[in-house]
Parts: C-alpha cells; structure tokens; sequence
C-alpha cells in the first residue's frame, strides 16, 4: 500500500501546480483517488469497478465520499480527515444506483466547496455529478494561456511520471511476485503441458510470493515455426518439443503493476532459437546502457531496432518499452515516433522482440528506475531460455 507521508507528498505537488484563485479539487479516476490517500476498491470484491470521489481543499483538508459497500471493500486504509459515506445497501431498502449515493455525497459535501472556485476531473466524474458542482466549478485551466487548455487530469497524469519511494516499493513486490512465477515456469515447462497449465502454476506461485490475492495477467502463449507471434490469455493448446514460450505478464498489488518477460523453450532450444534470443538480449543491453533522464524515447527504440537488424532480424515490430505505473501501458512510450523523453522517477520497461517464421518468438523485457545519471534495475528474474 501507499504510504500516509507519499499521499501528503503528492497532494502538495498537486497544489503547487493549481492556480492560486482554485480553492477546492473534486478528484473521481480511482487511480488518482488511490495516488493521493490510498483508497482503492478491492479488484476482486463484490464492490469491483466501483468508486469514491476525493476532495480536497487548498487548507489542506481532505474529504472522502462514497457509498457504504464501497467503503467497506477498500483494500487499505485511506488517509483523509474526513468522510461522508452514504448508505446504499442497509439489508432493509431497495437499492438505488451507485452513481445516485455518490451524489447524495456531493450534496452533503457542499458546505466544503460551495461558494468558492474549484476545479472538477473532468474524466472521474459522471455528467450528473459535474452538474451537481458546476456553479463553482471548472473543467480545465491552463497553466500557460488559453490556448493550451489543461485538466485536473492531465496534471495528476503528469504528476505520476515520477515515481515516489512507497510507489517504487510497491513495484518491486509486483516484480518479487512476478519472479516467483517466471520460475515456476522455468521449472514446468514441458511438452505436453498446456498453456493453461502453465497459467494456473505461474498464477498461484506469484500469489504465494504476493502473500495475497491479486490480478495476473498478460500474454501465456507457445509460439513454433508456424506461429511467430501470439498473446494474450492461455488456451488448451498442449506444448511441443521446439516451441518458444512467452511468458509476458504482470501482477498487481494495490493499483501497481510489474510487466516483465522471458522466452522458454519448450525442450532443448535450437542452434536458430539461441541465435534469436542473444539477438534481442543485445538489443536490451544496448538500450538499458542508455538509460538516463533526458534521453529521448525514440532514440531508445532506434538503439534495440538497429541490433536487430543489425543481426538480420530488424527493424523492431513494437515498442521498445513503456512505462509502468497504475495503468498499462503508461508514458513514456519507446516507439519509432515517440515525441517523449526519460526524467528522473520515470519506472519503464524494456522489451525488445523479434518473431520469425519457420522457427517462432521471442521477446525479453526487464523494468528499470530511472536516475538523473542512469538507471536501476528492478526486476530480477533470470532471462534465460531453460
């Protein structure tokens, strides 16, 4: 979970972007409810997919509002001074819907914005739910001029480039999580085991290193000469002697999430499979050597394609990275036209790939916390192919 200190931290970054005539925020993403006091709905409840809204105040009060089977399914404590929760289900009543309890709570929230100029996220709130505060409220400021209009949105996305320590800590249980399972893997690929096989091993061995229920997801799939490239989820598809299996996936725990890749062969790798993947392994190395803040993302790409051309498998067909956060994937992007650069708290992956017929994929990502003078290495899974 978050910490009580990073969530204060964040909210002060926050304000110092706001302009000084704003005097209240209504928050609604529930990655930006969780980024600024901890509270996230337990993915796997029976309040999933449900939400509260965060207000705050430039005195620095901070005000939770939701119904009260949302309240009850956070997954940790919030850090707010105060809440409004309004009953939705009372085993007594029918039930109205969600989005009506939220607005009750708006409404009971007044006295805390009501005749002063704040500012709403446009994108966490319903159109009931603006209307309800749009006397006082804006929808976008710029920080500039009026020509280039700027959300409550886009500052927070921006605000979550840089990484903070209780973020960075939280991404390194994911990755702890997610080496357990890329082991496991390791350890039971074989032929004649199924993908799905192989998902329900990787699934419970990251969820036993987690210490908790969590969401794992990503790319399980056998690749062969007459399959280069596959993802998404397992099928039934029983493996072969000299297919290459991605394992490409993350965990995530409290809103964050790990993404990080091996290739295994399935039985001794051929002479071609070994050719491939010290292709995309140098193709990493070479990138990873340049990781700083202040490099551009595109220049990244250019560094792990021109390996791989380089030995006869280029240019790359995807990215080259992305960052890692909250959602997925997250900026910076490394791709071709990337207009984005590195900056310092920056968590990324790198993930070079090449897909050939006649003999199948593979692709090796690790994920890196970027430094004014370089980067760390997060992720600590063996890249190997058995």
């Amino acid at each position: 979970m978050l910490t009580e200190q990073g969530c204060r931290q964040r909210r002060q970054m926050l304000w110092s972007r706001i302009p000084e005539e704003i005097e209240w925020l209504l928050v609604g993403d529930p990655r930006h409810v969780q980024y600024l006091c901890n509270f996230r709905v337990n993915p796997i409840s029976f309040s999933a997919d449900q939400r509260a809204l965060l207000l705050l105040t430039r005195a620095g009060r901070t005000l939770l509002l939701s119904d009260n089977f949302t309240k009850r399914s956070a997954s940790a404590p919030a850090f707010v001074d105060e809440d409004i929760c309004v009953p939705w289900y009372t085993h007594r009543k029918s039930v109205t819907g969600r989005d009506q309890a939220l607005t009750q709570a708006i409404a009971e929230a007044r006295p805390f914005w009501g005749g002063r100029v704040g500012l709403i996220e446009p994108e966490g709130l319903s159109e009931m739910m603006a209307a309800m505060v749009a006397e006082d409220a804006a929808w976008q400021f710029s920080e500039d001029d009026d020509a280039n209009p700027t959300t409550l949105g886009d500052v927070l996305r921006s605000l979550r480039r840089s990484k903070h320590p209780d973020e960075v800590e939280l991404l390194q249980r994911c990755m702890q999580a997610g080496a357990a399972g890329h082991q496991r893997a390791l350890e039971m690929i074989a032929p004649g085991v199924t993908e799905f096989d192989v998902y329900l091993a990787v699934q419970q061995a990251a969820q036993q290193a987690a210490g908790m229920p969590c969401i794992v997801y990503g790319d399980f799939r056998a690749t062969h000469s007459h399959l280069p490239k596959a993802g998404g989820l397992p099928t039934s598809y029983q493996l072969r002697e000299g297919d290459l299996f991605i394992l490409d996936y993350s965990v995530i725990l409290h809103g964050y999430r790990s993404d990080f890749t091996n290739t295994i062969s399935v039985g001794p790798p051929s002479a071609q499979a070994t050719e491939q993947f010290q292709a995309c392994l140098q193709a990493l190395q070479a990138a990873e050597s340049q990781l700083r803040a202040g490099v551009a993302c595109r220049s990244l790409w250019q560094t792990a394609s021109q390996v791989l051309e380089s030995r006869g498998y280029g240019p790359l067909a995807h990215h080259a990275g992305h960052g890692l956060g909250m959602e997925h994937p997250e900026p910076p992007i490394l791709v071709s036209e990337s207009t984005d650069t590195l900056v310092a708290g920056d968590v990324i992956t790198l993930e070079p790939g090449c897909y050939i017929e006649g003999c199948g994929g593979i692709r090796l990502e690790h994920n890196y916390l970027i430094t004014e003078t370089g980067a760390q290495r997060l992720s600590q899974h063996r890249l190997t192919l058995n």
